[in-house]
């Protein structure tokens, strides 16, 4: 039997990859449906998931909590399996503002939104991916849990077009508008259709870089040609073509009568309501807006918002659960929720977040009840909805440990570096004693992490290790994403020496020069003296050959307890492994990748007087739009989304 996932790879699992992967697979044989997979930093948890991909051959969901480690599995997945379906399915939006009614204010935010043509491609290719394929891996953010059209109603709105069959030239026409393809003679583009006589020429919802031309003689299909939509070109020929609809929220003609019928009894039952409330208001705002819904349902098949009315699309009932993309992927499915102990927390949140702003639309008549019901999934849901589940993280949270999950451990690093060493030192003096600890990463070139409690705290250090001459920055929550990527960049070139912030735990911190980690007041608690914050804090020095950790308390609290013996317990079992191996620790070297900047490279000053005129800011936000629709179709999201923070700044400033 051929294999239908194939990993394409240099390097072969080392370390204790190949006992972790042998292990989970062996659980999932034998009836396991989730474990956890507890990976220390760096010791190459993605090309362990990779391995298990390709040994189970299972059409697999990988979870992230943003859309930043979102694009960098998708990338690093992708690179792996080349010759298999690798999708991403994040929000679509570059800028989104959602439908709210403030009441305080008696203010009405209507939606405003910026799609980003490419990322709807990628949704509409990995939906189409899913129901076309086996080989196939979606990476997706949490947005993936919210409803979208139901699996079946796609399914069947789906063309399946053969040479020789007898479809008829105006039939294809109507059932392509009907799928919402727009028909366009000039501005050809993703999702619509044009017309040249005999023959229609098309561009996949999910594919923009190929048309279709299908050419009929009489009521025959006699040609089907694939073309590059740019030049015209033709491609190949083929004999078979399948046209996906243009929108995930699908409804063929008799069901959508009968939804349009199920919004009218609704709205007229609203309406009544309001009436007996004397919510006359009320009344008058959702029997002008829902009508003019119903009336763009009616001509076209569809509306602005129309997943509002997703339950009378599906035809569901009041409170049934919607259909989300996990619903694409079958019984049959492996999960993986990447950084687990902030993913599983984000899932649970998600539907009262976003039930409480809708309430009030629909209070106050901007919304029929119906809308509550375009929703994410509540988390029992979301639980029903699992098959296979790999929870991936170096610091499992309480939902993972406390079920008394299988946990599989990946200690070993393959550069086989160790664990960092951690020294407690006494406050009293801990800023000289930190400045001569600096001093002497300097003289190694190594970078030097500290992170602090509070801002003033971080503010007074930075100041004052400034005076001492040491080049230093100060990482906070209101640095901009410009600023912010302009100082990662600096302090691994060695323009900085030291970095000082408050949580220094969100992404992008990858950094193998960081030599030396400092934590003031180690002993406080609080959310960033947690045993997990702690431990995830340590693991910024593991990249470094001679990482180690410094943190000044007066007392040992019960989190730095855990987390020094967490610690020391895997560097014992790292040490342990060495030497019978016989093998040396090897120094991480990552690429420093080109900074994205307003006018080439920042400097200092620049940072604190980044000023542009008007003719000059619109110069740049072209520039930067530009930049950023090139990265996205590159595929490299984690560039477009820096750039796309940068052009939100300078509209910001205006």
């Amino acid at each position: 039997m051929t294999a239908l996932f194939k990993l394409k790879s240099p390097y072969k699992p080392s370390g204790d990859q190949p006992e972790a992967i042998d292990k989970l697979i062996s659980n999932f044989e034998s009836g396991t449906k989730e474990q956890i997979l507890l990976g220390a930093t760096g010791t190459g948890k993605t090309f362990t998931i990779a391995n298990i991909i390709e040994k189970m051959g299972k059409k697999t969901l990988v979870l992230a909590h943003n859309k930043t480690l979102a694009g960098q599995l998708y990338g690093e997945l992708k690179s792996l399996f080349p010759e298999n379906r690798v999708e991403y399915f994040i929000s679509y939006y570059d800028y989104f503002q959602p439908e709210a009614y403030v009441v305080s204010s008696d203010t009405y935010i209507e939606k405003d939104s910026s799609i980003n043509d490419e990322i709807d491609e990628l949704r509409h290719s990995a939906v189409a991916s899913l129901l076309t394929r086996e080989d196939v891996i979606v990476v997706a953010s949490v947005s993936c849990i919210y409803g979208i059209g139901d699996p079946d109603d796609y399914k069947k709105a789906t063309i399946f077009l053969r040479v020789g069959e007898e479809y008829g030239r105006n039939n294809l026409l109507n059932k392509l508008i009907e799928l919402t393809y727009e028909r366009n003679d000039i501005d050809f583009k993703r999702g619509s259709f044009r017309v040249r006589g005999d023959a229609i020429e098309i561009i996949l919802a999910n594919e923009a870089s190929q048309g279709i031309r299908v050419s009929f003689f009489g009521d025959e299909i006699d040609d089907i040609i694939l073309f590059d939509p740019l030049t015209g070109v033709s491609k190949e020929r083929t004999t078979f073509v399948t046209i996906f609809p243009a929108t995930l929220f699908m409804a063929n003609k008799d069901k959508m009568k009968e939804s349009i019928r199920r919004i009218k009894n609704e709205l007229a039952d609203q309406i009544h309501f309001f009436q007996g409330n004397n919510q006359l208001l009320e009344a008058q705002r959702i029997e002008m807006r829902t009508k003019y819904d119903i009336e763009m349902l009616e001509e076209i098949g569809f509306t602005s918002g129309i997943e509002n009315y997703s339950r009378h699309i599906a035809l569901r009932e009041a409170g049934e659960t919607p259909a989300t993309l996990i619903d694409f992927f079958g019984d049959d499915y492996l999960m993986v929720i990447d950084e687990s102990h902030v993913t599983i927390p984000q899932v649970r949140g998600m539907y009262f977040g976003d039930r409480s702003r809708k309430e009030n639309l629909v209070n106050f008549g901007f919304r029929l009840p119906s809308a509550l019901d375009n929703r994410p999934l509540q988390f029992d849901e979301f639980q029903a909805r699992q098959d296979k589940v790999i929870y991936l993280s170096a610091t499992p949270g309480p939902y993972e440990l406390e079920r008394n999950l299988p946990i599989v451990e990946q200690i070993i690093r393959p550069t086989y570096l160790l664990d960092p060493e951690i020294t407690i030192k006494p406050t009293v003096g801990q800023i000289d004693d930190l400045y001569f600890e600096i001093k002497k990463r300097i003289e190694k070139n190594q970078r030097v992490l500290v992170t602090t409690l509070t801002i003033k705290m971080s503010e007074d250090l930075t100041r004052h290790f400034k005076e001492l001459g040491l080049k230093v920055a100060y990482l906070h929550s209101e640095v901009k994403s410009l600023e912010r990527t302009t100082i990662l960049r600096a302090l691994r070139l060695g323009k900085y020496d030291v970095l000082i912030g408050i949580n220094l735990l969100r992404e992008g911190l990858d950094l193998p020069e960081v030599g030396l980690v400092a934590i003031l007041d180690a002993d406080k608690q609080g959310f960033l003296r947690s045993e997990r914050s702690l431990i995830q804090t340590i693991g910024r020095a593991a990249r470094n050959i001679d990482g180690t950790v410094i943190m000044y308390a007066d007392t040992i609290s019960e989190s730095m307890q855990k987390a020094i013996d967490e610690t020391n317990r895997r560097r014992s079992i790292q040490t342990k492994y060495n030497e019978t191996h016989h093998v040396t620790p090897t120094q991480v070297v990552k690429d420093i990748r080109d900074d994205i900047s307003i006018k080439g490279v920042i400097t200092d000053k620049d940072l604190d007087n980044l000023k542009l005129d008007k003719k000059q800011k619109e110069k740049e936000l072209k520039r930067l739009d530009t930049l950023m629709r090139q990265a996205a179709k590159d595929l490299d999201f984690e560039k477009a989304m820096e750039i796309r923070d940068l052009i939100f700044e300078l509209k910001a400033d205006e």
